[in-house]
């Protein structure tokens, strides 16, 4: 998991393209009976969160119920970093400010299924310290803030393509 500002510069969208809160999180969720599957969890700041979920809903994203549908959305990976996710058929990239780096487990996940699904959660949704705290308590914790945002109906999801570039 990984805390970061946002420097992108939007110049498509309402977005001052100013700093704000940003966090990307990669996890591996296990499916019964399925190989296990790739997830980005996708939180932006105020500032910048309606031109991210307009990007998410043009690319195909829904509210988070049932099945997430295929998007036109890609992540796009550097070896193990994470470089973006462009959206809007490519007209639009969003890029963590700082380092993301996917697991070994993550990257198989990814590339065994050939995609990768997406969270975009509201703003606040990120429970804070969760940074400070032990691993399990932490997954604890999220886990929870997660299923009460989608509960609430202000989570988006979708499965999106994935591309790895270099090792």
């Amino acid at each position: 998991m990984a805390d970061d500002r946002d420097d992108t510069d939007e110049t498509d969208g309402p977005g001052d393209g100013g700093s704000v809160p940003m966090v990307w999180a990669l996890a591996v969720r296990a499916v019964e009976l399925a190989p296990p599957f790739a997830e980005l969890i996708v939180e932006i700041g105020p500032t910048l969160f309606e031109a991210f979920v307009d990007n998410a809903v043009d690319s195909g994203f829904v509210l988070a119920a049932g099945e997430p549908p295929a998007t036109t959305a890609v992540v796009e990976l550097a070896g193990n970093a994470l470089v973006r996710l462009v959206m809007v058929g490519g007209r639009q990239a969003w890029e963590p400010a700082s380092d993301v780096l996917a697991s070994p487990g993550w990257l198989t996940a990814a590339a065994g299924r050939r995609a990768v699904v997406v969270l975009v959660v509201p703003p606040g949704t990120w429970p804070p310290g969760l940074m400070d705290l032990d691993p399990a308590a932490g997954a604890e914790l999220l886990t929870r803030s997660l299923e009460s945002a989608r509960a609430a109906g202000a989570v988006l999801h979708g499965t999106v393509g994935y591309r790895r570039y270099g090792g």
